[in-house]
């Protein structure tokens, strides 16, 4: 980047635009009685036979430390079951639940068009710059991170 004083500016924008985002999201979400975590472990599961809870943290946006919290809080919910797994006795598949199933069908697909809302003034060719720019700067923050170290990363996720 050939003028650094316009970091400090594109990275204000960025976080303002992640809090406003989920803050956004949370606004449909909590209508349901869920948390943003709670309903991102729904939408992964949603249309699965389930899946390990290794597998499940690596497709959502939570944290180790964090998801079993979730799992528990849904668990109480009856929206979600663990399971044990068939082919590995120390790993639990974890599954939506029926009433679980039926919350992901009613809502998912309302939850997309209460999003969808947001790009309503942006073209296909938006959409797609968009997202490459986001991935680029993911592969970056990737890059980064990876030559800091492996230390550096697990210690991020605790």
């Amino acid at each position: 980047m050939e003028n650094q004083d316009t970091f400090p500016t594109v990275l204000r924008q960025l976080l303002r635009t992640h809090q406003a985002f989920l803050s956004y999201a949370a606004s449909h979400v909590h209508k349901l009685d869920l948390t943003l975590p709670q309903f991102d472990v729904i939408i992964t599961l949603g249309g699965t036979a389930g899946m390990p809870y290794k597998t499940l943290g690596e497709k959502t946006l939570i944290t180790k430390g964090t998801l079993t919290g979730v799992i528990n809080r849904l668990e109480d919910k009856g929206l979600i079951q663990r399971v044990a797994s068939k082919t590995d006795g120390r790993s639990q598949i974890i599954r939506l639940t029926e009433t679980g199933n039926a919350l992901f069908e009613r809502t998912f697909p309302e939850h997309l068009q209460f999003i969808n809302r947001l790009f309503n003034d942006y073209s296909l060719e938006d959409v797609a710059t968009l997202e490459a720019d986001l991935v680029r700067l993911q592969n970056a923050v990737s890059t980064a991170r990876s030559e800091l170290g492996e230390s550096f990363i697990e210690d991020e996720e605790q």
